[in-house]
C-alpha cells in the first residue's frame, strides 16, 4: 500500500506524518484491498482541513474530509468517516444479492 501526504500552507512534520500513518493503518481491518491512501492537509489561518483519499481496488475512491481548529482531531474525524464509508461499502457489496 502506498501512503502519500502533502500539506498546503503547512509544513508536514514527522510527528504529523507518523500520527496520520498510524491512524490510517487501521483502515485495513475494514477493507484489505486498499491500494493507496493520500492525505492532504490545508491550513487557512487557524482553520485546518484534511482530506483523505482511499483508493480501493475495483471501486471508486473513498473521500473523507474534516475541518476544525485542532489538526489531530481533524485527522481522527477524517479516519472515522473513512471507516464508516468502508463498512457501508462492504455491507452493500456483501448484501447486494440478498435483496428481499
Amino acid at each position: 500500500m502506498q501512503f502519500k501526504m502533502s500539506g498546503k500552507h503547512l509544513d508536514i512534520t514527522p510527528a504529523i506524518e507518523d500520527y496520520t500513518r498510524s491512524k490510517t493503518d487501521k483502515l485495513h481491518r475494514y477493507w484489505d484491498r486498499i491500494q493507496a491512501i493520500t492525505a492532504v492537509i490545508d491550513q487557512h489561518d487557524r482553520e485546518v482541513e484534511i482530506e483523505l483519499i482511499v483508493d480501493i481496488e475495483h471501486n471508486k475512491p473513498i473521500i473523507a474530509k474534516a475541518t476544525g481548529e485542532d489538526l489531530y482531531a481533524c485527522i481522527d474525524t477524517a479516519v472515522d468517516k473513512a471507516e464508516r464509508q468502508l463498512t457501508d461499502l462492504k455491507d452493500r457489496l456483501r448484501n447486494r444479492k440478498h435483496i428481499a
